[in-house]
C-alpha cells in the first residue's frame, strides 16, 4: 500500500533554484512513496515544471538534497535520474518519431539486435506487444506509424516506452492536455494501470476533475514554495 507507512522511495529536501533575479523554487520538500499517484498542482509560474526538471536531472539545483530509499544521491543530469532514481519523464511534446512505427518508438535507441548489428524485428514486435498488453493499451498494430495515431494513442505509446525501460517513477507533464473527452478518460485509465503495475506516478495537471479521478495525494505549489 502507498503512504508514509512504507517509507519514501524518493525525497528531495530544501530544493531551491533561481534564474537570475527570479526565485523559481524556495526551500521545497517533496517525497514519493511506492505505488501511489501524486498530483502536482499550482498556477502557471508556481514552480511545478522547474521542480520536475530538477528531479529528472534537466536542471541543476542551487541548494538541497536528494535521497533514494533513504540514502543520499547526487544527480548531475538526466542519465543519473534515470539510472539512480529510476525516473522516466513524459513531456507534453512526447518526443515521438512520427515516421517510425509503434514498436520502434517504444524501443527507440535500445532495439533488440542479432549479433549486435541487425535489428531483431520479431523480438521487437513481440516485446512491444507485451508492454502494451501489460498496460492494456489497445492499438491497431505495433507496425502502424505513430504519426497516424490519435493524441491519446500517442500518449499511450510514450508511456509504454517509459515502462519498457524498467522505470519505477513516472513524471507526466499535463498528460490529458489537448485531448478529447474520450481520449482523456483512456489516459486516466492508463495512469491507473501504471499504479497496478506497482509504479509511482506524478501527474502535473490543471484539470482538477481528472486529478480527483486518479490521485491518491495532491501537492500544491505557490510562488515556488
Amino acid at each position: 500500500a502507498a503512504g508514509p507507512d512504507s517509507g519514501p522511495i524518493l525525497e528531495v529536501k530544501g530544493i531551491s533554484k533561481a534564474f537570475g533575479h527570479v526565485q523559481a523554487l524556495d526551500d521545497v520538500d517533496f517525497e514519493l512513496y511506492p505505488n501511489e499517484i501524486v498530483a502536482l498542482l499550482g498556477d502557471n509560474g508556481a514552480g511545478k515544471s522547474t521542480l520536475i526538471k530538477i528531479i529528472s536531472g534537466v536542471y541543476r539545483k542551487d541548494a538541497g538534497a536528494f535521497y533514494v530509499d533513504g540514502s543520499p544521491v547526487a544527480i548531475h543530469g538526466p542519465l543519473d535520474a534515470q539510472h539512480l532514481l529510476g525516473i522516466s519523464t513524459v513531456y507534453q511534446d512526447l518526443a515521438l518519431v512520427n515516421v517510425r512505427d509503434v514498436a520502434s518508438n517504444i524501443y527507440l535507441n535500445v532495439e533488440p539486435t542479432v549479433f549486435g548489428i541487425f535489428i531483431n524485428f520479431r523480438k521487437l514486435y513481440e516485446d512491444a506487444n507485451r508492454v502494451l498488453s501489460q498496460l492494456r493499451i489497445d492499438l491497431p498494430s505495433v507496425r502502424v506509424p505513430v504519426g497516424e495515431l490519435s493524441g491519446g494513442q500517442r500518449q499511450a505509446v510514450a508511456i509504454a516506452r517509459a515502462l519498457a525501460r524498467g522505470r519505477r517513477i513516472f513524471l507526466l507533464d499535463e498528460p490529458t492536455a489537448a485531448l478529447g473527452v474520450e481520449q482523456q478518460a483512456k489516459v486516466n485509465q492508463l495512469i491507473l494501470n501504471l499504479k497496478e503495475q506497482g509504479k509511482t506516478v506524478v501527474v502535473i495537471s490543471h484539470n482538477l476533475e481528472h486529478v480527483f479521478e486518479v490521485a491518491d495525494r495532491m501537492v500544491v505549489m505557490r510562488r515556488g514554495r
